[in-house]
């Protein structure tokens, strides 16, 4: 026992020097997490606000003109062109200059008595964040506008009790802005996390074989689960610093609030990161030189970013892209970080992924020893 832990911790010295006097390396690890968490801080939004409208304004009125203010002073609306009709929206918006048009048809005003009165919002849908936000906000800005001008002419009409049908109370929990950063931000979190693991990791033996040191270490007593043991322990301790910079970031910087148990949240991620790892390490020993190792870690990004709801829900998937998101760390730790991190939750309530990243993580771990033993006979 005595010997193994010599040889583990002789190769994590090994690895920790070498990794240490890799400069490019070190860039990549602490560069690349910082410019994409700052990227999405700032720059990414599911949420469109200040959209470029054109408005059309046949009815020329003091109605038409209120409900256009009412769209401004939302904050979705931005009017930046008055034009005559339908068709120079239409092409106001292939041009690219703007991004909805809201047509007000003749004589708004007495449509609005009648209770008639019908405006017509025309949304650019090559861009779906766009259409989300201008669809929703003009349906509640009409809505509120309708029940407004409701309410005004009951009030005129002398009702001293004005009772709506339906009284809505909505109350928004753990998010109460409805900001997006406090959504992205836990899922951002694992996704640095697996791209540095798994890219570290799946670059760590091929590199060896193409130096040609593999051989030496192979010289070595050591056996394969001691050689994998070795290569992560530093990666692993180099990811565990990146969480604490990057949540320290985001806390402190973007004012993301964390509401859970810190020593729980570093524990599930520590088993998310040996499963991130593991992953690697075994493409390491599938690729055979580092522009595999690339090629199979890139599109091990491509489907991270799609199928493990990062941004996209994943209930709304067929099922054959929810399998294969199964498959990927990362489906696991966002629920865990978002969890944890968003609504303070506790180990009950995640321990069915925590289960479900340990199993991967040896699983993926045991499947890459072996691997490495079969290329060693």
């Amino acid at each position: 026992m005595r010997a193994r832990f010599q040889r583990i911790l002789a190769l994590f010295v090994k690895e920790s020097t070498q990794l240490l006097r890799d400069p490019r390396t070190l860039m990549m690890v602490f560069g690349l997490p910082l410019i994409e968490l700052f990227l999405f801080g700032y720059a990414v939004s599911l949420t469109v606000y200040h959209i470029p409208t054109a408005v059309v304004d046949q009815s020329q009125d003091a109605d038409s003109r209120n409900y256009i203010q009412a769209l401004v002073n939302s904050d979705y609306f931005d009017i930046t062109q008055s034009l005559g009709s339908e068709r120079e929206v239409m092409q106001a918006i292939d041009a690219g200059e703007v991004k909805a048009g809201i047509v007000i048809p003749p004589g708004f005003a007495a449509d609005l008595k009648r209770g008639d009165a019908n405006v017509q919002i025309v949304l650019d849908g090559s861009d779906s964040f766009s259409v989300q936000s201008g669809y929703n906000a003009a349906s509640i800005i009409s809505q509120n506008y309708s029940i407004h001008l409701t309410t005004e002419e009951i009030s005129k009409a002398g009702s001293q009790a004005l009772k709506m049908p339906i009284a809505n109370s909505i109350q928004v929990l753990y998010n109460p802005d409805l900001r997006d950063l406090w959504f992205i931000l836990p899922a951002i979190i694992g996704m640095i996390l697996q791209s540095l693991a798994v890219v570290l990791a799946a670059l760590a033996v091929v590199r060896e074989r193409e130096a040609g040191t593999l051989e030496q270490i192979l010289a070595t007593p050591i056996r394969p689960l001691e050689l994998i043991l070795g290569k992560m322990t530093p990666l692993l301790l180099l990811c565990l610093l990146m969480i604490g910079i990057v949540m320290g970031l985001g806390v402190f910087w973007f004012g993301v609030p964390f509401r859970g148990s810190l020593t729980l949240y570093l524990g599930l991620s520590l088993v998310f990161i040996v499963s991130c790892l593991g992953l690697g390490l075994l493409i390491s020993t599938i690729a055979k030189t580092q522009k595999q190792a690339q090629q199979i870690t890139q599109m091990l990004m491509l489907f991270s970013m799609l199928l493990t709801g990062l941004v996209y829900p994943r209930n709304a998937m067929p099922l054959i892209p929810q399998w294969i998101g199964d498959l990927i760390p990362l489906t696991y730790f966002i629920r865990i970080s978002r969890g944890i991190v968003t609504k303070g939750v506790v180990l009950n309530f995640v321990w069915s992924d925590a289960a479900v990243l340990l199993f991967y993580g040896l699983v993926v771990v045991g499947i890459a020893a072996m691997n490495f033993k079969n290329h060693l006979d």
